[in-house]
Order: structure tokens, then sequence, then C-alpha cells
């Protein structure tokens, strides 16, 4: 008989499995470090064990992942936080946060992530100021209910419905967890609290300029270091 070669479509969902399960596995991780093992007590991390679960993350991973956030495995790099600043194509700001063990690492896969695609990484400072920092809540909630007054009454300035029927709740900085607890309290379900970049203003676009752009951001989520990207587009 031939070799037996494996189904390539299989192998294509389980290679992108094993990347979302190291990204989930490095937000515990860090949430563990941050905010300590028991997530009871951490509602970073408990979120982030939701979302792992929710993913069918195994349950090894997340239990390794916690005691590497903690300290408690031995010879372990810890994962840090790391935040860059860039241009894309067409003059459109992007900030990336990055989780990571290998910060040369990180930023060589970045840099020449960037520029193969038309972009470029930028000076500290020098993006930033184009976004704002804010609190992002997001959710569901079985029943009827009107979202402006659940965000009136969790102290939200805004609320947007997502095209997956979740919604987006935001607010300033200091109220991440007021309106996190607020809404859970109000029955809500919570998928997403953290905090945030919000563009003070949109770069305009033609339907073409913007479908590259967002070709380029898809290429800069996937690489193994990105949690998050933000741009100065919808």
């Amino acid at each position: 008989m031939g070799k037996a070669w494996k189904n390539p479509i299989k192998e294509q969902i389980a290679q992108k499995k094993g990347k979302l399960f190291t990204k989930l596995a490095k937000e515990i991780s860090v949430a563990a470090r941050l905010g300590g093992a028991d997530p009871e007590g951490n509602p970073r991390l408990k979120l982030a064990i939701q979302n792992a679960r929710a993913a069918s993350c195994p349950k090894d991973t997340i239990e390794r992942a916690i005691k590497k956030g903690a300290g408690l495995l031995d010879g372990e790099n810890q994962i840090e936080e790391l935040t860059y600043e860039g241009m894309a194509p067409f003059n459109v700001g992007v900030i990336v946060e990055c989780q990571t063990d290998n910060k040369n690492r990180t930023v060589s896969e970045l840099r020449a992530a960037f520029k193969k695609n038309g972009g470029h990484l930028a000076e500290s400072g020098s993006v930033l100021w184009m976004f704002e920092r804010i609190s992002l809540i997001e959710g569901t909630k079985e029943g009827e209910f009107d979202p402006e007054e659940e965000a009136i009454e969790a102290g939200a300035n805004d609320v947007i419905q997502n095209e997956d029927g979740t919604y987006s709740f935001i607010g300033e900085k200091e109220d991440l967890d007021q309106i996190r607890k607020t809404l859970l309290q109000r029955g809500w379900d919570i998928q997403v609290a953290e905090l945030s970049y919000k563009p003070k203003n949109l770069t305009e676009l033609k339907p073409e300029e913007k479908e590259q752009v967002i070709e380029f951001l898809k290429k800069i989520d996937d690489l193994d270091d990105t949690a998050r990207v933000h741009a100065t587009i919808e």
C-alpha cells in the first residue's frame, strides 16, 4: 500500500485549533500572573477559562496555563503583554497587543509581517494618540430588553449590536469592573471584558482600499503572538 497522508482539510482545521488553543492559553497565563491563580477572585482569569472551555480547549492545557502564569512551573518563561504601533497601507493607524514569552521573536515576526504586506512598525507614541483607551464588555442576554437602558444602568457610554447577535458596551477605562458586574447582575452572559482601544477618527478609504487593509489586519492577527489588533477603520 502507498503511504497514508493526512486529510489536508482536517490537518488545516487541527492547525487552526492548535493556534487558537495557544492564544487562549496565553491569555489564561497572563491573567493568572496579574491577578492570581484563583478564578473566583480573578475576573479576568475566570473569563479566560470560560472562553477556553467554550472553544473546547483541553483541560490539561488550561491547568498548565494557570500554573505557568502563577509561577508554579520550573524553567518556564513568563508570558508578558506588549503593545506595538504601526501603519497599515493607506495610512491606517494600527495598534497590536501581543502576549509572548520571547520579545525578540515577536517584534521580528511583527516587523516582517508589516513590511511584507505594505505597512511598517512605528515608534512608540506615534500612533497611540489616534486612539482612546476604553472599557469594552461584550455579551448576550436572553429575553426582551432595551439595550440603551441596559447601558445606562451599567454606566456605559454606548452600546452597539454586533452582526453575531452580541452587544458591545463601551465605557470609561476606569469603569470596566463596575460595568461588568452590573451587567452580570442584570442577567448578561459576558464573553469579553477588557480594556481596549477606540479610534478617535476613522481613516476614509475606498472599498478596494478597505478590502486590502482588512487582509493586512488578518495577517497580523494570525501571528502566533498577536492577542488583539486595533485599527482606524470600522
